[in-house]
């Protein structure tokens, strides 16, 4: 495949998933009523830093660049605070802080370091003014599904904002089933295909290296 067909390939997969995650999110929010509060000005989900793997990493630089055209500006802003955030974090970063790749174990998921990592960072997209996501289009899979319960293994994932009334069997009724490891992981790997690094990074870094 030629070059320049690999960036047009990544685009078209990733709008295919996004729409996935995006309309499983929606189904679950009509599902969860009263009980889901995520509202703009809610932040709580925008503090401390998580891992993302290449698809997010390339979605965010598009992101931005398409900021740049929009709105200079604001994408600037964003770019200053993703400047300060990793000034503050490169120095205890669990990884190789010139690549923004984090360290691995044995199963390729970030090494026990990472688990207190940056905990009480803001995210550098978050607009501290507005509450909003300078990037909401562009935002990660993680993000994507925040909100309503995730099911994990034979419990669930919970917003511990939101659902604090529900009865089990109202969280049970509203969970999200997240998109397959493996559609994930194909994603990954058109998003390597076109230019993006193969280990997985944090917001932080994605954003003051365009």
């Amino acid at each position: 495949m030629a070059d320049a067909a690999k960036p047009a390939r990544f685009a078209a997969k990733d709008r295919a998933f996004v729409a996935l995650v995006d309309g499983a999110f929606s189904d679950a929010a009509r599902r969860s009523g009263p009980h889901l509060l995520c509202r703009a000005g809610c932040t709580q989900c925008c503090i401390g830093a998580f891992a993302i793997g290449p698809a997010d990493a390339l979605r965010l630089r598009e992101g931005l660049a398409a900021l740049d055209r929009d709105d200079a500006e604001r994408a600037a802003r964003a770019r200053r605070r993703a400047a300060d955030s990793w000034s503050r974090l490169a120095p205890e970063f669990p990884g190789d802080p010139n690549s923004g790749a984090l360290t691995l174990d044995e199963n390729g998921e970030p090494s026990a370091t990472f688990d207190d990592f940056a905990d009480d960072e803001t995210c550098p997209a978050l607009d501290p003014e507005l509450g909003t996501c300078d990037l909401y289009s562009a935002r990660p899979h993680t993000c994507r599904s925040f909100g309503p319960p995730v099911a994990a293994g034979e419990g669930y994932g919970v917003c511990e904002l939101c659902f604090q009334h529900a009865a089990p069997q109202e969280i049970a009724e509203a969970a999200i089933h997240e998109a397959s490891a493996a559609a994930r992981h194909a994603l990954d790997g058109v998003a390597v295909e076109a230019g993006a690094p193969s280990e997985p990074t944090i917001i932080a870094f994605v954003l003051s290296h365009p």
